[in-house]
């Protein structure tokens, strides 16, 4: 692994949800390339050889109170403090509100879309911060940085309670900064746009989100560039500077707001 160092964080010790893949991967690494104290937890860890070096990998459901206590414990037990909390892992499916085509009402959005996706994205986040909020109060000090989206703020077609579940969180983050800045805890948003692709923006994905918007999968990525002032997706890497400084101490004053990285296409 090339060293990208390119700020100190110091050895603070950061859990990362959701981080063995896709953009919560390149958080870990970005994270652990400059010089912090990794834990990184997924219901699904890499294999022994594909893990991050010197991260520690930690199984952990986070819709499952215990499971998330657990791990915030155990994280604390062993390095004694707990300064971060990337609340990154989160699901998506792609489902109309109504199948107004009439052709395949499986990405009609049903309760088991509504509830597997608020159960992980909604609650998830709120028990990962809840536990870890318990840790960091006592310490006075302490970052939250909840992974939003773009169609969280804007809304998207096709895409209603994904949306709804990231618009949750950013509510979710311009409230708890108000209850916890007194106590040193800084709590931001992050709400990337469109990106390169991950392991969320699978096949089946693009399948089921070209169907409620009407157009074939192939013209999904020219209606993209078409929308983006820079003319291009975003890196990961890119998402991932800007939390690894959000997570720096040069990030200081930066609490209770939802930061965009859409490349300009946020509304409009």
């Amino acid at each position: 692994m090339a060293s990208t160092q390119w700020i100190s964080l110091e050895q603070k010790i950061i859990v990362v949800t959701g981080g063995s893949s896709g953009i919560g991967e390149k958080i870990a690494l970005g994270l652990a390339q400059n010089n912090a104290r990794v834990v990184v937890a997924d219901v699904q860890l890499p294999a022994t050889d594909q893990q991050i070096p010197g991260v520690d990998y930690q199984r952990c459901d986070i819709t499952q109170r215990q499971q998330v206590r657990d791990l915030v414990n155990g994280v604390v037990q062993r390095y004694g403090r707990l300064d971060g909390l990337v609340n990154n892992a989160a699901v998506n499916r792609a489902r109309l509100l109504v199948d107004y085509y009439g052709q395949a009402p499986e990405y009609e959005l049903s309760d088991d879309d509504f509830d597997f996706m608020v159960n992980i994205n909604q609650k998830g986040p709120f028990i990962c911060a809840q536990e870890s909020a318990r840790q960091m109060i006592p310490q006075r000090s302490g970052v939250i940085i909840n992974i939003l989206s773009e169609a969280g703020i804007e809304g998207s077609k096709g895409q209603s309670c994904y949306a709804a579940t990231k618009a949750a969180v950013h509510g979710f983050t311009l409230s708890w900064a108000k209850e916890l800045g007194a106590f040193g805890i800084r709590v931001v948003g992050v709400a990337p746009g469109i990106n390169e692709p991950t392991p969320m923006g699978n096949m089946t994905h693009r399948k089921a989100l070209a169907y409620t918007r009407g157009v074939d999968e192939s013209d999904i990525n020219d209606d993209y560039s078409q929308k983006i002032p820079l003319g291009r997706p975003g890196k990961l890497t890119e998402i991932a500077d800007l939390v690894i400084w959000l997570a720096s101490d040069k990030a200081s004053y930066i609490t209770g707001t939802t930061i965009n990285i859409t490349g300009g296409k946020s509304r409009g």
